[in-house]
């Protein structure tokens, strides 16, 4: 029955993209999901269409739709602030939700958000007519359940991928048919210098004296957690309850190292919301039964995080000051990426049965011309990660656990992970705030 209905919903993606109208919010897939024919397809309209808001967590691909030329036909509401978009945004063309991954949710649950067409980029549909959702769930599917109108392209290259991961066809009005390769996004830096690998090094050394055995991961993005991933291989049980993950993963699991038997909730499974990788993770989690994508509502959860005991987040920061407050989204008044599920995972690794919170990036940048951990951060930049919420500050100079500590423990302990060329500039301006004596 349901192939009759699939049947009457294929047309072109010109034909799709009619349903857009002037004024309408339009949520976009994230991530490799991006539905790149769909997207041409609208912005080719864009001369009939005025002010179209468009919002979609990270995506890789071009973005038409914050060209200076669409200006007036479209607007971009950046709920992650990735690369393709951060120019748009900075010029004052585009404009940024500052809100924990968590909550986006609830933002479409409530009517913060409307959504009047959500674009979809999907697997082929079962022989029951659902349709997976594959590489990226993150807050779509929960876009897509609140969406006045659902147009979609299914790829027979998109991963079927399980958990709470699907959409009947029925929910959907159009259908584009489309063959094509996902994009891969490799997460080894290959520019990265002989000395920075080896600052990532002993950094995700440090990571990984903090993990036990039966430990349960969460990885963010980037060179340091794809570092830590070969100190893993001695570990035992480990469990994962992630946001994302990449092609690192596989190894572990394929060892044996991760197996999710310790985990406390949702044993036996990789539990995320999505991928970023290469046709490796792609393929890997093609109805894998390990892997379970859910919503980042219920992965990024702080109180479902919690429920993993010995739980055990990693991120990173751009800046931190010598009281703990974090900076990850900003340079200044500058955007430079999000909230994401930073503070989801610090406050739900703080709340697990020995858990630890752990915000860790190399000292300085530049070439150690500038160093990350700061007096005070940057004018204008945006605090993600309070003061009372951080834990433990990793650098490649050592450990510093700021849980309970005072301003004067905070301040020395984060003065003897920096970078010895402003360890005495720190300390200047800690006398100077009367947080050192």
């Amino acid at each position: 029955m349901y192939k009759l209905n699939y049947a009457s919903k294929v047309v072109s993606a010109e034909e799709a993209v009619k349903v857009i109208k002037s004024n309408d919010y339009v949520h976009i897939h994230a991530n490799s999901a991006y539905p790149d024919v769909l997207i041409d397809a609208m912005t080719d309209r864009y001369k009939e269409l005025e002010n179209v808001k468009i919002g979609h967590l990270t995506t890789f691909h071009k973005a038409p739709y914050v060209d200076p030329k669409m200006e007036g036909h479209f607007t971009h509401h950046a709920l992650f602030c990735s690369g393709n978009v951060r120019k748009a945004v900075n010029e004052g063309r585009a404009d940024f939700y500052p809100v924990f991954l968590s909550e986006i949710g609830w933002l479409y649950e409530l009517g913060k958000l409307n959504v009047d067409v959500c674009m979809l980029h999907l697997s082929p549909p079962d022989e029951h007519g659902y349709c997976s959702f594959g590489v990226s769930n993150e807050v779509t599917k929960i876009a897509a359940e609140n969406a006045k109108v659902i147009i979609a392209q299914i790829n027979p290259k998109m991963p079927r991928v399980l958990g709470d991961n699907f959409i009947h066809v029925s929910k959907i009005k159009y259908i584009v048919e489309i063959d094509e390769p996902l994009l891969e996004v490799p997460m080894v830096d290959a520019n990265a210098t002989e000395e920075e690998k080896k600052i990532y090094s002993t950094i995700a050394e440090y990571i990984s004296s903090l993990i036990c055995d039966g430990a349960t991961l969460q990885m963010g993005i980037g060179a340091i957690p794809d570092a830590v991933l070969p100190f893993l291989r001695e570990k035992k049980n480990l469990g994962i309850h992630t946001e994302m993950f990449s092609d690192g993963l596989i190894d572990l699991i394929d060892m044996g190292v991760v197996n999710g038997e310790k985990k406390t909730f949702i044993p036996n499974k990789v539990v995320s919301s999505f991928v970023i990788g290469t046709n490796k993770v792609h393929d890997y989690i093609h109805n894998n039964p390990l892997i379970e994508f859910r919503s980042s509502k219920f992965v990024n959860d702080p109180v479902n995080i919690s429920r993993n005991d010995n739980m055990i987040s990693i991120n990173s920061a751009i800046q931190v000051d010598l009281s703990g407050q974090v900076c990850s989204d900003s340079m200044g008044t500058r955007i430079f990426s999000g909230f994401g599920g930073q503070v989801d995972f610090v406050r739900g690794a703080m709340r697990s049965k020995g858990g630890v919170s752990i915000l860790a990036f190399a000292s300085t940048t530049k070439n150690d011309t500038i160093s990350k951990i700061v007096p005070m951060l940057t004018q204008g930049s945006g605090v993600v990660t309070t003061r009372a919420d951080v834990q433990t500050i990793i650098t490649e100079y050592g450990i510093a656990d700021l849980y309970g500590k005072t301003l004067r423990e905070r301040t020395r302990l984060l003065i003897n992970i920096a970078h010895p060329k402003f360890r005495d500039e720190l300390e200047q301006k800690a006398r100077e705030f009367k947080w050192l004596w």
